[in-house]
């Protein structure tokens, strides 16, 4: 279910998919990196003005699911103009700050991304742009990212299914918007 806060500035209502705090899994497969499973935490969020922010925490999984040791740390803001282009600044705790480009697909809740621009510290590793694919399937979060280096081309190298994280002021807010005439045995309800 898709909830558009009251307070949600009116030009992000088409990325209001993406509002709340999301968790799930995923594969790393990069040429020159281990290929892991990961865990994955990211928090889409806002304060009332043009921009949504993002912070997202991944991190090596064994074999069993636990946690390893971090993977990666991004944080970012996104925005989208009136004719659903989408622009988001990311800092990555690898060095690496990107901005990104794209369109939101048309009728669905799908974001395409890639880079314009790379700024690497000295001490980050090569990297020449990616690109991204969010979608919102079934009340999940799914995305795909590619990378490409001077010495890789263009390549998918991770991708994660995120559940939404429900809170106990998620689950009350939602039983007092029941309607008052449910029947008693709630059974009734659903036929």
């Amino acid at each position: 279910m898709i909830e558009i806060p009251s307070d949600l500035h009116k030009d992000l209502v088409p990325l209001a998919f993406l509002l709340g705090d999301w968790a799930g899994a995923g594969v790393h497969d990069f040429p020159g990196s281990e290929k892991c499973n990961f865990g994955q935490e990211a928090t889409f969020s806002h304060d009332g003005r043009d921009f949504l922010e993002y912070h997202s925490q991944t991190w090596v999984l064994d074999k069993d699911g636990n946690k390893v040791r971090p993977l990666e740390t991004e944080h970012g803001f996104w925005r989208i103009d009136g004719n659903r282009r989408v622009e988001v600044t990311m800092t990555r705790d690898d060095g690496v700050i990107e901005i990104w480009y794209g369109e939101m697909a048309d009728q669905k809740p799908q974001i395409d991304l890639v880079t314009d621009a790379v700024a690497r510290t000295a001490a980050a590793a090569p990297y020449s742009g990616g690109k991204r694919l969010y979608g919102y399937v079934k009340s999940d979060l799914m995305w795909v990212g590619e990378k490409q280096t001077p010495e890789v081309e263009l390549r998918p190298y991770m991708s994660a299914h995120l559940k939404k994280v429900v809170t106990p002021e998620d689950v009350e807010r939602w039983a007092k918007a029941l309607p008052d005439d449910m029947p008693d045995d709630g059974i009734a309800f659903f036929k």
